[in-house]
């Protein structure tokens, strides 16, 4: 069974929060759902939260990455929340720097982050 990432709208933005470990299947089924509901809501942000997750692997890193990269491509600011420390020491070991993102330490104050970035 494939399970699905939800992804919220409120108002021009979305909202995702991972609520457990993913796997490359459901990785990539996440980053095709999400492109596809920005283009569909036109949403000008997009709030990743990574609270609950402890640990990734190389693979869903890259993906998380190449998320962040393609939202900018479609016109999106990003910011990711909750990051627990070894998911930031996995994401640097990999080189994968998240220069132009925006981080928060929760959801709440990412949203606030974000609507400020988007009124500027």
């Amino acid at each position: 069974m494939n399970l699905r990432i939800p992804i919220l709208k409120l108002k021009d933005c979305l909202i995702v929060s991972i609520q457990w470990e993913l796997d490359d299947q459901t990785a990539l089924q996440f980053q095709e759902d999400l492109l596809t509901k920005m283009h569909e809501t036109s949403a000008r942000g997009v709030v990743i939260d990574l609270t609950p997750i402890d640990f990734i692997d190389s693979f869903i890193a890259k993906v998380l990455g190449d998320v962040i990269s393609m939202s900018g491509l479609m016109g999106a600011k990003v910011v990711i929340t909750g990051i627990q420390p070894a998911v930031a020491i996995t994401l640097i070991e990999l080189g994968i720097r998240l220069e132009d993102v925006m981080t928060a330490l929760d959801l709440e104050n990412g949203l606030e982050k974000l609507q400020r970035e988007l009124e500027a």
